[in-house]
């Protein structure tokens, strides 16, 4: 299923920068920013270097007063392409009273939008309309999201469910949402289909289909969007078909479609085409998929169908203290499963596909044994509050399990020394950094592994590096947005030590 987390902050588009008429801000050189909003500013960097390009992270609005403007501005501009910059905004004072033309021609050359901002505007009220758009974009993103939950709890509660919920969902996306049958036919739609190229896009979103639908991922496959499956796992046997990914997206004229795997083993699929894809759509279309498996699933026994009650309550919101009798205090064990072929439920109507480690949740009494063309790593029992570590024990178990080619591994029994294997190890150093790009940018890699070295420290971290301290927690902060990890933990910090001195 996918994703659920909140949907992530827009940038800021660089004509909406121009529209305010407080800052007077007016593009002099670059691609105009036009109808479709220009470049997309993630954030505001000043700086007076000769050469900034080691200091920017990619989709700054970079500031400057040309202070130390080198002799060559083409150089100049091209480095602020390469490293990614979105566009530059040049201060009048109080080094120059106009643009340098020389500047403006090489901003012309290479694509870097060129903004002239006036005596009367500091760069901090630049940097505080940047945040304050952001934070309005934010604002309005989570609403929207937060009023689409409730409106599809509702249909899901009314005596037609499953065609209630397409049509709050295509109301909520303003497009068309589709349920598919195994063999591709629509068993029910909403909404209306996007114009013109409407045959284009349904034809479109059947291929997409396929792509999501359990059994059709196949070796050298591949549609725009669709998230790659996982390699073969380590002593698991020839590699088979590769599973299918479980969403996937792509577009057909104008229409943004989307396709989602309906989990419960139906072969069910999500559909839907827009005109238009927002930041928070994908959150939206994944509490329907949520849903529609818990609607389209096969009747089940009364402790499933509390189980499912439950979720149903945590994902509209509940604390889990207040489902924690639905789902029983436990004990309970949590399995980490990689490998090819149908996933084990193991006998647990628990069970999460939405990313390439399968995760189940079953009853701690319950006997695991092994699984054919899958490695699984299991938790130590765990009470219900206890969950969040007992899944970050079943991970190392995992690990450890891929690490000694062995089909099943228990938490207890791994250690750091099983990763010690050189291949093993930098392969598993790989793969846990590749989030930082390929190749990850060196200054990344040499301040994560400095602040890991000296404990988190910003201050001696900025000395070690003789750079500043803000640009210090610029690049953790980057990191961990990359990573999506929490760099606080410090079972974090330890595999991420470990990945950066064995990679």
């Amino acid at each position: 299923m996918p994703d659920l987390a909140a949907p992530p902050t827009a940038p800021v588009q660089l004509s909406a920068l121009l529209a305010r008429r407080d800052l007077g801000l007016r593009q002099v050189a670059g691609p105009p920013a036009g109808d479709g909003g220009g470049a997309a500013v993630h954030w505001v960097h000043t700086s007076e270097m000769a050469d900034p390009y080691p200091y920017l992270l990619g989709g700054e609005l970079l500031l400057t007063a040309g202070v130390q403007l080198a002799d060559d501005p083409d150089r100049y501009a091209a480095r602020i392409v390469a490293a990614g910059g979105a566009a530059l905004g040049f201060g009048l004072a109080p080094v120059y009273d106009t643009v340098p033309d020389a500047l403006a021609a090489a901003c012309d050359r290479h694509g870097l939008p060129l903004v002239e901002v006036p005596t009367r505007t500091p760069f901090t009220a630049v940097a505080r309309a940047v945040w304050g758009l952001m934070a309005e974009a934010r604002h309005h993103e989570l609403r929207r999201v937060s009023q689409a939950q409730q409106g599809l709890a509702a249909a899901a509660a009314r005596p037609d469910p499953v065609p209630a919920v397409l049509r709050q969902l295509a109301t909520r996306l303003g497009g068309r949402a589709v349920l598919l049958a195994p063999d591709g036919t629509a068993l029910q739609a909403a909404g209306r289909e996007p114009e013109p190229g409407a045959r284009e896009a349904r034809e479109a979103l059947a291929a997409l289909a396929r792509v999501v639908r359990p059994g059709a991922g196949a070796p050298g496959a591949g549609t725009p969007g669709a998230q790659p499956p996982p390699s073969p796992t380590p002593g698991a046997g020839p590699a088979g078909p590769r599973p299918a990914p479980t969403s996937a997206t792509d577009t057909a004229g104008s229409a943004h479609l989307a396709a989602y795997a309906v989990a419960g083993g139906e072969g069910l699929v999500l559909g839907v085409a827009t005109t238009s894809r927002e930041p928070g759509d994908h959150t939206i279309a994944g509490v329907a998929v949520v849903l529609l498996s818990l609607l389209t699933a096969p009747r089940q026994g009364a402790d499933e169908a509390a189980r499912s009650s439950a979720l149903v309550r945590l994902l509209l919101g509940a604390a889990p203290a207040d489902v924690a009798a639905l789902l029983g205090e436990g004990p309970w064990t949590v399995v980490h499963a990689q490998g090819t072929g149908a996933p084990p439920a193991l006998g647990s109507p628990l069970v999460d596909t939405s990313a390439d480690t399968v995760r189940i949740l079953l009853p701690a009494d319950r006997e695991v044994t092994r699984h054919p063309g899958w490695t699984l790593g299991l938790s130590a029992p765990a009470a219900l509050r206890d969950l969040p570590a007992a899944d970050a024990q079943a991970g190392r178990a995992l690990r450890h399990a891929k690490a000694t080619r062995t089909p099943l591994s228990r938490h207890g029994t791994t250690g750091l020394a099983a990763l010690l294997d050189p291949t093993e190890a930098a392969a598993h150093a790989r793969t846990l950094l590749a989030p930082l790009g390929d190749p990850p940018p060196p200054a990344l890699l040499e301040t994560l592994r400095t602040w890991l070295a000296l404990h988190g420290s910003w201050d001696r971290t900025a000395v070690a590096l003789a750079i500043h301290r803000n640009t210090v927690r610029q690049r953790i902060g980057r990191c961990a947005t990359l990573l999506g990890s929490d760099l606080d933990d410090m079972d974090v910090r330890t595999e991420l030590w470990f990945a950066l001195r064995r990679g």
